[in-house]
């Protein structure tokens, strides 16, 4: 089950509990086994959020330069390209970039994963424009930000969506900060299999 918490927030529910960039949460009563953070933007990274979160047991995994503003959290480093495993649960990160812009450089090592839960693979591609590695990303469900301005546009979402081949996408990174609905509907109009627009919650 995905949940779609606002923004580029999810939690996702299976043999265990995984959230991905927690922000400006409402409801914390289900704790989390694995927390999974992008990069260090503040509506990605949020050490309330974080602490609210975390049980003893917790891993969060997060990219090397989240460790200052998670001041106090043990956390599990990854880059590009990287894998980890938690029980049986595999991470993957994926390179997360702007092509054109400069919020998110290429050179910053940020990131989007694809997790393999209980034998399906759901993609959460992070703060990105199409970028030559999200066209190889392998999912059975990919949630993709379709707002604009930081990332790509609903348009280009939809085409690299149409490139994966997904049985179900998920708009995000809409509705807060930047986009729309309007952004969210257009995608659903573009893409090539099932589109769930979730309500924030």
């Amino acid at each position: 089950m995905i949940h779609w918490l606002g923004h580029a927030s999810f939690r996702v529910e299976g043999s265990k509990v995984i959230y991905i960039d927690p922000w400006e949460l409402k409801n914390f009563e289900t704790k989390a086994d694995i927390i999974l953070i992008t990069h260090e933007h503040f509506d990605h990274c949020s050490l309330p959020d974080v602490e609210k979160l975390s049980k003893p047991e917790t891993v969060i995994i997060a990219t090397p330069d989240c460790a200052p503003k998670l001041a106090g959290v043990k956390i599990k480093s990854i880059k590009p390209g990287e894998s980890v495993e938690v029980g049986k649960i595999k991470i993957k990160a994926i390179a997360a970039y702007n092509m054109k812009k400069d919020f998110h450089p290429k050179s910053n090592n940020w990131v989007g994963y694809i997790i393999t839960l209980d034998g399906q693979r759901i993609y959460h591609a992070g703060d990105s424009d199409v970028t030559p590695e999200m066209a190889e990303a392998k999912a059975d469900t990919v949630l993709m930000p379709v707002g604009g301005t930081y990332t790509m546009t609903a348009k280009e979402a939809a085409e690299v969506v149409n490139v994966i081949k997904p049985r179900l996408a998920i708009p995000m990174h809409w509705g807060k900060i930047v986009g729309n609905s309007k952004d969210a509907e257009d995608f659903k109009k573009l893409v090539q299999c099932d589109v769930e627009i979730l309500k924030p919650e």
